[in-house]
């Protein structure tokens, strides 16, 4: 049962461990060639690199440097601003590092099943007994112009469609914009973006989030969000929350102050490790295919555009 508390969230755990970031980019010129994807600027620049046998591309602006892989399902493998990693780099479990997409359905769905036009369909289930955050994050995406990826939405989705990336780097932030599209009949979908930030970098003092929510998910026994919302209680959170106002901040003290703008409005925060901290911006709750499902249409997608932008202290 949810308990009231205020709507300005403040997590701030001095007690966690922190945790080394095995990706650390090089801090060296890239001798990179061609332009970002999108832009003119010959500041911005990108290129492609190999890395333990998959292309890697790499992004490139003032003080700022990315990796996306497209091997490792489509994901932001990296992302360094002055020399600050401010993602977890890589484990050898899929769902625990980087920036992954999740598409086309993000968080669980109940029992790995939902109901569209009267028939049952049944998806894999990655969380017993729940499926889990789509069909993409651990598949190859393909390159397609500079910048940008895409991906079938696979066998294991009862719908042909395609997912697609848009990668854009500037000084001040990194914009993701993730699609996903029918190339068939009509089918329900939900999109969401899973960051993974550690709580502590190689300077600054540790994590703090803040946001506004004004709501947020009840969850049951199972652990799965329903259509019921409350006033915000406090955490641990694996949660959805809506009604979220302003873009969430993550400050680290000194460091680096970090903002997630989204054109949405529905927010997971997962801060139950000791050592990271995930806030993920979603086109709607966790079982959207059986909450509050969005309808995509060959000539409607649906999209999510998040930027991270960067303050440094």
């Amino acid at each position: 049962m949810c308990r009231e508390c205020s709507a300005v969230i403040v997590i701030n755990l001095t007690e966690s461990s922190p945790r080394p970031n095995p990706h650390t980019l090089p801090t060296g010129g890239a001798g990179a060639e061609s332009k970002r994807a999108g832009s003119e600027d010959p500041e911005n620049k990108s290129r492609l690199s190999s890395k333990k046998g998959s292309v890697v591309i790499q992004l490139e602006s003032g003080p700022a440097r990315v990796e996306i892989d497209p091997h490792q399902g489509g994901r932001i493998s990296a992302l360094q601003v002055d020399g600050l990693d401010l993602l977890c780099g890589p484990g050898e479990d899929p769902l625990r590092w980087g920036a992954y997409p999740m598409a086309p359905y993000a968080g669980r769905v109940r029992h790995g099943r939902f109901l569209f036009g009267g028939r049952t369909y049944a998806l894999p289930l990655r969380a017993p007994p729940h499926a889990m955050h789509g069909t993409t994050l651990d598949r190859p995406w393909r390159k397609t112009d500079p910048g940008c990826l895409a991906i079938e939405l696979g066998p294991n989705w009862p719908f042909p469609g395609e997912a697609r990336q848009r990668f854009r780097l500037d000084e001040q932030g990194l914009d993701v914009e993730l699609c996903v599209l029918a190339s068939g009949p009509p089918f329900p979908a939900s999109l969401g973006l899973h960051p993974w930030f550690p709580r502590r970098l190689n300077r600054g003092g540790e994590l703090i989030l803040e946001f506004h929510a004004q709501e947020m998910y009840v969850r049951d026994s199972e652990g799965v969000a329903t259509p019921a919302r409350c006033v915000p209680q406090s955490g641990p959170w694996d949660d959805c929350f809506a009604g979220v106002r302003a873009p969430p901040r993550l400050r680290w003290p000194g460091a680096i102050t970090l903002e997630i703008q989204a054109n949405t409005d529905h927010w997971v925060v997962y801060d139950e490790p000791l050592d990271s901290l995930c806030v993920e911006p979603m086109t709607g709750p966790p079982d959207a295919l059986n909450i509050a499902p969005r309808l995509v249409s060959p000539d409607q997608p649906l999209c999510l555009e998040t930027r991270f932008a960067w303050t440094l202290e």
